[in-house]
């Protein structure tokens, strides 16, 4: 959730046209990465909680696209970009790690 909130901090920086467009996508895929790791938890089965880990772990990778593009624009401040982006490479490093563990059969 720390994600989300700093995405949503991230896109005040972002210049008014890209309402619609950039701040869109990244606040939509920072939305998408908790939201889908609670729907998992509900979820019956194994199988069915690691889909959902997996459209997480997706959407971590959409936001960690967006951010580099916003980078490119020289908008959001370096210090926030960093972690940012720092933050996504440890969850979705242990997403990975999450995902292989639930996956085992046992």
């Amino acid at each position: 959730m720390d994600i989300a909130s700093d995405a949503y901090r991230a896109v005040k920086y972002l210049p008014e046209e890209e309402k619609f467009g950039l701040r869109s996508q990244i606040t939509r895929a920072a939305i998408s990465i908790p939201s889908n790791i609670a729907e998992g938890c509900s979820r019956q089965s194994r199988k069915m909680y690691v889909h959902f880990l997996e459209i997480s772990l997706g959407s971590s990778f959409e936001m960690e696209t967006q951010l580099l593009i916003a980078s490119e624009m020289r908008v959001i401040p370096d210090s926030l970009q960093t972690k940012m982006q720092d933050d996504l490479c440890d969850f979705q490093r242990m997403m990975n790690k999450l995902i292989s563990m639930v996956s085992v059969d046992n």
